[in-house]
């Protein structure tokens, strides 16, 4: 089950990762029978509440759809399974840089607080870019609650279905100048990364970084990931 395998992850290597470049690889997470599945899904409008081309609001282009609820169930449980991970690394970086926040164990008291404060429709999205299509570097902000990390798993075969379409990272650093990471993937594998900040140990002690992400231009082919983004939008 793809929840077991992202359990069984080497989470001690992924926070290490994150702390010193900015994001981590996990997985496979997905079988290729799971992501043949949820690529095939992007056809059924059902599922989703609404659909977003890039191309009108200047994102890039290509196109992305997000889930209604209640969500599949392999989304559904890779999306409990990998919080409490996530939180712990979370919960590190808020202390690390003074912050009183704390995020709670499991991923329903969290979607609880999403929902208090009128973040209640879901996150968790379908991307789908053709030849050409890019994802212009951006931040994924729903509403004043942010958990700050988030999973994209790549769905199509890199170099098989698709050719180009790098997942590219970027991290603003104070008086300096930026710097980029791109991150190859294999089928059913995940990027851990930041929403919009991270904390980074400098020789006056921690500090924020601003970090953005997108997908560089698609050269053929198709390909479809799965965002996972554990909070809820307004």
């Amino acid at each position: 089950m793809s929840a077991g395998k992202a359990e069984a992850a080497n989470w001690n290597r992924v926070g290490e990762e994150i702390d010193a470049l900015g994001c981590a690889v996990v997985g496979p997470v997905l079988s290729p029978k799971d992501c043949a599945s949820l690529s095939a899904a992007y056809a059924d409008d059902a599922l989703f509440r609404s659909k977003v081309v890039m191309a009108r609001h200047g994102y890039g282009r290509g196109e992305y759809k997000y889930f209604s609820y209640p969500l599949p169930q392999i989304v559904a449980e890779l999306r409990e399974a990998l919080y409490p991970r996530l939180a712990a690394i979370a919960n590190g970086w808020n202390e690390a840089m003074g912050k009183s926040e704390r995020f709670p164990e499991t991923h329903a008291e969290y979607l609880a607080r999403c929902h208090a404060a009128g973040q209640t429709r879901p996150t968790p999205l379908l991307l789908q870019y053709g030849p050409g299509d890019y994802n212009c570097l951006h931040q994924d902000l729903y509403g004043e609650l942010v958990f700050p990390l988030q999973v994209g798993i790549l769905l199509s075969r890199p170099g098989e279905d698709f050719t180009g379409g790098e997942f590219v990272l970027t991290e603003q650093r104070p008086r300096m100048q930026s710097r980029v990471e791109v991150v190859p993937l294999a089928q059913g594998e995940g990027v851990v990364f930041p929403v919009h900040h991270r904390p980074v140990k400098g020789t006056r002690g921690v500090y924020r970084v601003t970090m953005r992400h997108g997908v560089s231009r698609l050269r053929s082919g198709r390909r479809h990931t799965l965002g996972i983004i554990f909070h809820d939008a307004k």
